[in-house]
């Protein structure tokens, strides 16, 4: 049976769309509606307690049985461990892949984030401070990826779930108003990443 993917279009459901893409596992959508608030129906918060998309619904889990994840970054975890596609082994090679996965989830994520609120803050007395403060942090997040990037072709040694995680949110660079020839190497990792297949299937999945 396929896994439930609910979610609606923001980069940290884009992740996972492309983690199921790429690991060719067969998922079908349940849209939530955030802008309508379906994220605080019961039967969702059921299976996302903090009432967050996405979260996904594995009816074949561990030893056959129904489970249901939350948060993207458990979710892409799960994922890997369930297929063994882009997770590494190898606790060595597993090293990276958490670090990048937790920078995602620290810093690029929550910090972008701040920008699209302040961006839409009508009071320009308001936004500006909020505005500065978090571009600035957020074109430091990319001078540190771009630096990573320099010396390899993925955040891990192999393409990883921490490439889906950053993707998620590097797709909404225009948004970030980041321009990302001014990251060459994250640019170069970028079209190479939206070149896959995979990645170009999560991302035209219907979320919304």
């Amino acid at each position: 049976m396929p896994i439930e993917l609910h979610a609606f279009d923001t980069p940290n459901n884009r992740k996972i769309s492309v983690a199921l893409e790429e690991m060719e596992l067969p998922y079908v959508v349940r849209i939530v509606d955030i802008d309508k608030g379906q994220q605080h129906a019961p039967e969702f918060l059921d299976i996302s307690p903090n009432a967050k998309t996405p979260a996904i619904v594995d009816p074949d889990g561990p030893g056959g049985k129904r489970v249901s994840v939350f948060e993207s970054g458990a979710i892409l975890i799960y994922l890997g461990e369930k297929t063994g596609k882009f997770w590494p082994r190898d606790l060595a090679a597993r090293i990276p892949v958490l670090e990048w996965l937790m920078f995602q989830h620290g810093g690029f994520g929550p910090i972008p984030g701040q920008v699209h609120h302040f961006l839409a803050v009508p009071d320009e007395r308001d936004r500006r401070y909020g505005l500065e403060r978090y571009s600035k942090e957020t074109r430091r997040l990319y001078g540190v990826m771009d630096r990573r990037l320099a010396t390899r072709e993925y955040f891990a040694d192999e393409l990883s779930i921490a490439d889906f995680a950053i993707l998620g949110w590097a797709w909404r660079h225009p948004r970030h108003k980041v321009d990302l020839a001014d990251y060459p190497n994250v640019a170069r990792w970028y079209a190479a990443m939206m070149a896959r297949p995979g990645v170009q299937r999560g991302f035209a999945a219907k979320l919304s």
